[in-house]
């Protein structure tokens, strides 16, 4: 069974705030992540807490998606320690307690990171000197609802892949140390 996005999960637009040098909120930014979506920094509190952040504060298990720019990544809040806002770079997207019980947010982020999404998504975008994915376009994006299993085992499998690429990039470097210390050995015996 197929479903669009609108059908399983609430979409919302980050909140646009100022923020300060210290406070008791961080504030997610795309600058804060990689382009796979995997934050790359180390998370500061730089908002303080009030009624309005406190109506945007995110959950476990929501579903960012960078909606501007080149990078288009969702990334799902697995992560119980701060305090988080999403910027307006971010669409947030909330799993409802409906028939998406049937989906887990790290499948939906796996799906929508899938180059099929992508494809689909970037052939949808707005703009183009700051190019943007618009919420209407986001809402028709068509997830597949299978067992929860299956679920389970893609995302097994992806990580698996992950793994193999980053020891596969180790593996390189390490050819290549051996190799240049090979050249220098043979270099010095000359």
């Amino acid at each position: 069974m197929r479903t669009f996005l609108k059908n399983i999960a609430e979409i919302q637009t980050g909140l646009y705030i100022n923020t300060i040098s210290e406070g008791d909120v961080v504030y997610l930014q795309a600058k804060h992540f990689d382009e796979n979506g995997r934050l790359n920094v180390r998370l500061h509190p730089n908002l303080t807490y009030n009624s309005t952040i406190e109506k945007h504060l995110l959950h476990q298990g929501d579903v960012l998606f960078a909606a501007k720019g080149t990078k288009n990544f969702a990334t799902c809040i697995l992560f119980d320690h701060l305090p988080l806002v999403a910027s307006t770079s971010f669409f947030v997207i909330r799993i409802k307690n409906t028939e998406a019980k049937d989906i887990l947010p790290e499948f939906l982020t796996w799906y929508i990171n899938h180059p099929v999404s992508q494809n689909y998504l970037k052939a949808n975008a707005i703009g183009t000197s700051m190019v943007s994915i618009s919420k209407e376009v986001l809402k028709y994006l068509e997830i597949p609802i299978i067992d929860i299993q299956t679920q389970k085992n893609v995302l097994k499998i992806d990580k698996l892949k992950y793994r193999e690429k980053e020891l596969q990039d180790q593996l390189i470097l390490l050819r290549d140390k051996i190799l240049q210390q090979q050249l220098l050995n043979a270099l010095n015996q000359i």
